[in-house]
Formats: structure tokens, sequence, C-alpha cells
């Protein structure tokens, strides 16, 4: 887990100081986030032709990388928009970040290499979580 660490720690202590990382992520992968949490996230990577990347990140084995185009194609320019405004950079930047921060965390997030038949739970269950996530870095 070194590299994830390494990763982990670079881009949240860069976005924790442009704002509520815990608190984006939470709402990004919420079950009752605009996307639909992890499933709907999923789903947006399927339809984009992705669905081989995300799938890797939640499943056992090696995660495929993304690049930010590829993030900025899933999550389109209305959500992407918010998370930068939300982050206080502009939309490349944040999907350059999300590019580096999604597979380990999804990967994470799914220790048992599938989705959780739940989802992750709502933004507030999330939050604990993804706290904990950092706080190891």
């Amino acid at each position: 887990m070194g590299l994830f660490d390494s990763v982990l720690g670079a881009v949240s202590g860069q976005l924790q100081q442009q704002g509520g990382l815990t608190s984006l992520l939470g709402g990004l992968l919420a079950n009752n986030s605009e996307l639909g949490g992890l499933g709907g996230l999923a789903e947006k990577f399927n339809q984009a032709g992705l669905g081989d990347v995300i799938g890797s990140w939640i499943g056992k084995g090696e995660n495929l990388p993304i690049s930010a185009e590829q993030i900025a194609s899933v999550l389109g320019s209305g959500t992407l928009g918010n998370i930068a405004s939300q982050l206080g950079i502009d939309p490349a930047q944040a999907s350059g970040q999300l590019s580096q921060l999604l597979p380990g965390l999804i990967d994470q997030l799914t220790p048992n290499g599938s989705l959780p038949e739940g989802g992750l739970g709502h933004a507030d269950d999330l939050m604990g979580l993804l706290g904990g996530l950092f706080n190891k870095s």
C-alpha cells in the first residue's frame, strides 16, 4: 500500500487545504449523492465505455489507471464543475487529482472485490470511513 498511501497523502493534503475533501468524496460516493453512490458511479463508467477500469478498482488485483480526460468524460462538465467549485480549483485540476485519488480510494472502499450490496451508505456514514482512510496517510 505504499504507493496508495503516498498518492492519497499528497492529493488529500492538497485538497484538504482547499476545502473539505472528506465531505466532497462522501457526497460523490454516498448512496444519496447526485450520482447514486458507488453503484451509480460504476454505471457512469460503464456508459462511458470504462467499466473495465472501475471494475479493476472494485475487484481484486491491479488497478487500471485513468486519465484526467477520462474522469471528465465520466463525470460530465456539470458534476466536475461542481467538484472544482467546491475545491476552489479549475475543472482540469479537479479531474487530474481525482484520476490519481479514485482508483486507490475505491479499491480501499471495496476490500471484498465487489460493490457492497447496500452501497457505501449515506454521506454522513462515509465521513467517518473516509476520515479514517485519510488519517492513515
